[in-house]
C-alpha cells in the first residue's frame, strides 16, 4: 500500500476520460495520480514540491492511484468507496462537489438533498451513503473512546453529531473531547447555536491551544 507521496510536480493534465491527472516525479520515477479536479487550484506550480495522499486501486488490468491534499480526504473516499453501488468515480465527484467538511456534516446529519448536489448521486443513492456511513462514523466514535458527556447544554444527539463530524475530519478522540469540555465552560456560548457553530468553534479552539 502506498500511503503517499513526496516529490516534485512534473505535469497535470486531464486524460481522454477528462479526468484529472497530476505525475508525481519522484526518485526519478514518475506517478500517474488520479485527483478530485478542485485539487488544481492548490496545487504548486511544475517543478515545485508537493506531497499527496494515496489511495491505490488494484485490480486484473489495471492499477489506478487516487490522490489527496488531506489524510481525512482520503480516509473518507475509501469510506465511500466501501459503500454498496460506490464507485470510485462517484466518490470523486462527491468530493469535488462538497467541501469536506460539508460532505461529512451531510453525511453524519442523514441530510440526503445536500448529497443530491453531486451529479449522478440520486435520492435512493444518497439515502445509502447517509445510512451506511453514519453507521460506520458512529462504530469509529465509539472506538475512539468519546462516552462521557460534557456538560455544555448540548443533546446527547447533536453531541454525537459533532463529535462524529470532528473525527472524520481528521481529529482525534482526545483532541475532540478536550476542545468540547473548554468550550462547555463558556458562558457566552449558548447551547441554542448551530450544530456548524460549534464545530467552526471547536475547530478554532484546537488550531489555537492545541496548533
Amino acid at each position: 500500500m502506498i500511503g503517499y507521496l513526496k516529490g516534485t510536480v512534473a505535469a497535470i493534465h486531464k486524460n481522454t476520460n477528462n479526468r484529472v491527472i497530476l505525475l508525481i516525479e519522484t526518485n526519478n520515477i514518475g506517478y500517474e495520480v488520479q485527483i478530485v479536479p478542485r485539487m488544481i487550484t492548490q496545487l504548486p506550480g511544475i517543478g515545485e514540491s508537493i506531497q499527496v495522499f494515496t489511495h491505490l486501486q488494484t485490480r486484473e488490468d489495471q492499477m489506478v492511484l487516487y490522490g489527496f491534499s488531506a489524510i481525512a480526504e482520503r480516509d473518507l473516499f475509501r469510506q465511500l468507496i466501501s459503500v454498496s453501488g460506490i464507485g470510485t468515480q462517484l466518490a470523486i465527484a462527491l468530493l469535488n462537489t462538497l467541501e469536506l467538511q460539508e460532505l461529512v456534516q451531510a453525511i453524519v446529519g442523514e441530510n440526503t438533498k445536500v448529497l443530491e448536489k453531486t451529479p449522478g448521486v440520486g435520492s435512493k443513492t444518497a439515502q445509502r451513503i447517509a445510512l451506511e456511513l453514519k453507521t460506520k462514523l458512529a462504530q469509529w466514535r465509539q472506538e475512539a473512546g468519546l462516552t462521557a458527556i460534557v456538560s455544555s447544554g448540548l443533546s446527547v444527539a447533536i453531541q454525537e453529531e459533532i463529535e462524529m463530524t470532528l473525527l472524520a475530519l481528521g481529529y482525534t478522540g482526545s483532541e475532540v473531547m478536550q476542545a468540547l469540555q473548554a468550550l462547555s465552560q463558556e458562558q457566552k456560548l449558548s447551547s441554542q447555536i448551530s450544530t456548524e457553530e460549534w464545530i467552526k468553534k471547536a475547530i478554532a479552539w484546537m488550531a489555537q491551544e492545541l496548533g
